[in-house]
């Protein structure tokens, strides 16, 4: 007696009939998201056609299909959309505390936990009327009490680990600031007291998930750098810090730029750009300055231009650096408008507009985002065929090198063999190939 077989998943089909791709370019697809996380996959063109048949994959390579689609059609896909029943995760209703704890005791015991090196553009970001003033999400404890002291204690231990980062990296500093969130932080948070202290602690804490998620990004944990950020947007929504949330939504949106995905970014600049309280020229310099990156990496040159002139004329206008707002000023200007011209196709726009950055460069800044950006000035001499400009370049970074820690970094000098390969019998060249090849970590 025949039996049925599963009934075909017309909302999947649909999906991908959209997508345009064969059977084998989504299998690609999803089998490249799995790579990036650290979880290779091998699915090939029948696996997808059972996808499609009504066969229902395991949870886990549901949200690599998800992902590959969202990627694709450039926005949202949710898991009823693809026909897919819902994760579990997520389901439960844990409060915002709750959840700092699990992902904090994760990160400080260094798990391998699933998703810590996938971006998703499908990520659910917390829109500010979703967050503003829901304090009951964060329930109160009356085992203790808290005072601005303890506000105090988390914004200086913030300073501090900010500090220690820029010196050490956020591979040996991120545990550290992973620890503290779990041991004091959190208990904090749920302690009794007044309704004006405990807005501040909810501020403070979500400035140290913003600053958490950041290292992690350096590292190229960019699943777990999101969690970070969510923690940190909802957190500065339940004590009605605007200025926060609107700060970590536009870290959001760097994450997002700096990975390729501008349509996300766009969106993500935009939202934080709307959210931002009015607060003066510097202000709307730091939100047009990520805007106009992020239309350059989407393709839209008309919007990309309108806002790089828009962060200009604000500049112009703003107060003093000493009150700058999220440490934006003349240099890091000068940094969007070469990323700017550099999506826009200008490549040696963008090389003139990096070495103008590092004239305004304030003593200040670290060495760490020097070497970060002389690599991208080094990679587009190379791309616009200044070999030896870009070697000597080069040469300047391999000696700072061993003394800087950056995940980020780390991957730009990794990448500098890969580029000079075919050049080595250039000797200035083969110099840098070499020296490269001895002082990279592995």
């Amino acid at each position: 007696m025949a039996t049925n077989g599963p009934t075909p998943n017309e909302a999947l089909n649909r999906l991908h009939r959209d997508t345009g791709w064969t059977l084998n370019a989504l299998a690609r697809a999803v089998n490249l998201i799995g790579t990036e996380r650290g979880t290779p996959r091998t699915y090939s063109a029948s696996t997808v056609h059972a996808w499609l048949k009504g066969h229902v994959p395991k949870e886990d390579a549901r949200s690599l299909i998800v992902e590959a689609l969202a990627r694709k059609l450039g926005r949202r896909i949710t898991y009823a959309e693809s026909g897919f029943p819902a994760p579990v995760q997520g389901q439960s209703k844990c409060s915002i505390v709750e959840e700092l704890i699990d992902l904090g005791s994760q990160d400080m015991e260094r798990r391998n936990f699933l998703g810590a090196s996938l971006f998703s553009v499908v990520l659910t970001i917390p829109d500010w009327p979703d967050v503003v003033d829901r304090m009951k999400t964060v329930q109160a404890s009356a085992k203790c009490g808290i005072g601005t002291s303890d506000v105090d204690l988390v914004k200086k231990m913030t300073d501090s680990l900010s500090v220690t980062y820029d010196d050490c990296g956020g591979r040996h500093t991120r545990p550290l600031a992973a620890a503290f969130i779990v041991n004091t932080v959190s208990p904090l948070l749920q302690a009794d007291g007044p309704a004006e202290v405990r807005k501040a602690m909810m501020s403070a804490a979500a400035f140290l998930c913003y600053l958490t998620g950041w290292m992690a990004v350096d590292e190229g944990l960019q699943g777990l750098a999101q969690r970070y950020y969510v923690k940190g947007l909802q957190l500065a929504g339940a004590s009605g810090d605007r200025m926060t949330y609107c700060h970590i939504l536009r870290g959001v949106s760097v994450q997002a730029v700096d990975l390729g995905h501008g349509p996300l970014a766009v969106r993500l600049a935009n939202a934080a750009a709307d959210t931002s309280p009015k607060t003066g020229s510097r202000m709307r310099a730091f939100m047009a300055g990520q805007q106009a990156h992020s239309f350059a990496v989407a393709g839209d040159k008309g919007n990309a231009l309108s806002c790089i002139l828009d962060a200009e004329r604000a500049m112009d206008k703003a107060e003093s650096v000493s009150s700058a707002f999220g440490g934006y000023d003349p240099a890091t200007l000068a940094y969007h408008a070469a990323q700017v011209r550099y999506g826009l196709g200008d490549v040696a726009g963008s090389v003139e507009s990096l070495k103008q950055h590092f004239k305004l460069r304030r003593p200040e800044e670290t060495r760490r985002s020097a070497l970060r950006f002389q690599s991208m000035i080094a990679e587009r001499q190379l791309e616009i065929g200044q070999l030896e400009a870009a070697c000597e370049t080069w040469k300047g970074i391999l000696e700072e090198y061993p003394s800087v820690h950056s995940g980020k970094v780390d991957r730009h000098v990794a990448s500098i063999g890969r580029r000079l390969r075919p050049h080595r019998s250039n000797s200035a060249a083969r110099n840098i190939f070499d020296l490269a090849l001895e002082v990279r970590r592995d």
